[in-house]
């Protein structure tokens, strides 16, 4: 229950929280859920559990202000990627120099470990707009736990504490997973005639993807991301030698910059399914989306940037550095329920990695920034 952020993110880490999406045997929130619960409780923090889906909980914790300020969400998620791979001990949280290394360590419970420690600080005096703590479940593979906390909370505005290495992230691109398959008719080989190839729709499909990378590369770039991207991920079909194929699968991956749909990529990309599929005579095809994110990009001159940029230079004295991120983050679900948002987090390393690790000075540098940011903007 201590309060210095070392000890915190350590006692953090220490929790095993792998997401069951990603390992079906890890525990996943419920412990880590119940100790930040108890933590901010006794700090006199009004702490609500979310559970919609059983066994993945997340936790709100608001400090309620005394009126006339503006309300801040600070959000941080308690899942972790599995440990499978992981060089030593996950869970050892050891502590290095100025090094701590570990599961989570910097994404993202070097962040939630910050927020928590800048909360309690920033409720030793009275505030007038509310705080809002939300620290959630599933962002590494659903986003439930934000999707959960957004449909029955809001703010003025929020702070998304994923690693940033102390730069304001201020866009990120979005992502859309589809399923492209073709359906043809199988026959013997060494008679291709009586049968319809699905793999010669899918080779089509292949050329055509590659002629949208091409148009996309080609395009304007984005001042923080780039250009958006399109690739094929995984592609299966085919009996054996001497058959022709009677179906394909591909899934293809469309990552987005802000001002581009889900909608209208579905749509792009749907149109080239229907091309391939019709340049082989008996073809079928379906395209199916998987999952799509928008993308984020957080107005410069909002209260919450410039809040936490001044914060920043108070602290460091220097001005943040500002950044875009090629991921998606849940600062895309903030900005679809319409909250200025922007991404701020520690430095450090390992990220999905086989070794983890954040760095003591930036866990102390976000801590003050976000404890700055707090008293400016809830007032």
């Amino acid at each position: 229950m201590t309060a210095d952020v070392v000890s915190l993110v350590r006692a953090l880490i220490e929790i095993n929280s792998v997401n069951p999406h990603i390992d079906p045997r890890a525990n996943g929130e419920v412990d880590i859920a119940a100790f930040c619960s108890e933590w901010l409780a006794r700090r006199g923090f009004t702490v609500e559990r979310l559970e919609a889906h059983p066994g993945r909980p997340s936790v709100v914790a608001i400090l309620r202000g005394t009126g006339g300020g503006q309300s801040l969400m600070l959000n941080g998620h308690l899942d972790t990627v599995g440990v499978s791979t992981y060089r030593g001990d996950a869970f050892a949280a050891r502590l290095e120099d100025d090094t701590v290394f570990g599961r989570g360590a910097f994404d993202m419970k070097g962040g939630i470990a910050a927020i928590l420690v800048a909360a309690d600080r920033a409720s030793t005096e009275p505030l007038r707009g509310d705080l809002i703590v939300a620290l959630v479940a599933d962002e590494e593979f659903g986003s439930l736990g934000t999707s959960e906390v957004l449909a029955r909370f809001g703010a003025d505005a929020a702070i998304v504490a994923e690693p940033s290495e102390l730069e304001l992230t201020l866009a990120h691109r979005g992502f859309a997973w589809f399923e492209a398959e073709f359906t043809g008719v199988a026959a013997h080989g060494s008679m291709p005639e009586q049968g319809v190839d699905a793999i010669a729709g899918a080779s089509a499909l292949l050329a055509s993807v590659d002629e949208l990378r091409l148009r996309l590369e080609g395009m304007p770039r984005h001042p923080l991301l780039g250009h958006g991207t399109v690739r094929v991920a995984t592609i299966s079909g085919g009996v054996d030698a001497a058959t022709v194929a009677p179906s394909c699968t591909l899934t293809l991956e469309r990552r987005t910059l802000p001002g581009e749909t889900i909608d209208e990529v579905e749509t792009e990309l749907r149109a080239l399914v229907t091309a391939a599929a019709d340049s082989v005579p008996g073809l079928t095809a379906t395209l199916t989306r998987l999952v799509g994110r928008g993308a984020f990009e957080a107005d410069p001159a909002s209260r919450i940037v410039t809040t936490v940029g001044r914060a920043f230079e108070s602290v460091t004295g220097a001005a943040p550095g500002v950044r875009g991120e090629p991921f998606w983050t849940d600062a895309g679900l903030y900005a679809e329920a319409g909250i200025p948002c922007l991404v701020f987090g520690v430095d450090g390393g390992g990220a999905h990695a086989d070794e983890e690790w954040v760095t003591v000075a930036s866990l102390e540098t976000l801590t003050d920034v976000l404890e700055r940011t707090i008293r400016e903007f809830c007032g």
